[in-house]
């Protein structure tokens, strides 16, 4: 049933949604209704306004009438049609996106930007780090903050009145 779905254009998630019955979209059979009355009304009103038009063929004004009436409907249509597509080309765009930062997500490998301020913080946060280990490392932070001299016996004077 997957390859059916997407021999219709549809996306491997939105043929899953559909095959799993989870979808909150009206079902194959509802859009399928709802395509062929709009078909079969736009095909009713078309007639009803082209018919007498074309069947009469009276004058030259009234089939200029109709060609300019069938080429604004043709044009309606065609900006209609490419409004769907478009749209149908965003929502496949954000269910490949959506995939793509999920995949990404557990696989980690996803990448960002950071902004100004985070840049300046990780870099002060690893500026921090690369002193303290180096501290860590040397010796330096196990060092008494105030220097104390080690403790010697008192010598004697070396001056003669002593002796």
């Amino acid at each position: 049933m997957a390859d059916e779905m997407m021999h219709y254009g549809l996306t491997p998630y939105e043929s899953w949604k559909i095959s799993n019955g989870t979808s909150k979209r009206a079902s194959g059979a509802a859009i399928a209704g709802l395509v062929l009355g709009s078909v079969g009304t736009a095909a009713a009103i078309g007639a009803w306004v082209f018919g007498p038009v074309i069947a009469s063929n009276r004058s030259r004004g009234v089939e200029m009438l109709a060609n300019a009436q069938y080429n604004a409907t043709n044009n309606q249509l065609n900006l209609l049609t490419s409004l769907l597509a478009a749209e149908r080309n965003e929502r496949v765009a954000q269910g490949t996106t959506i995939s793509q930062t999920i995949t990404d997500t557990i696989s980690g490998q996803q990448t960002s930007q950071l902004t100004a301020q985070q840049a300046a913080e990780l870099s002060s946060i690893q500026s921090l780090q690369n002193t303290l280990l180096s501290d860590a490392v040397t010796g330096r932070s196990s060092l008494n903050p105030t220097p104390v001299s080690i403790y010697s016996a008192p010598q004697p004077c070396g001056c003669p009145c002593n002796g």
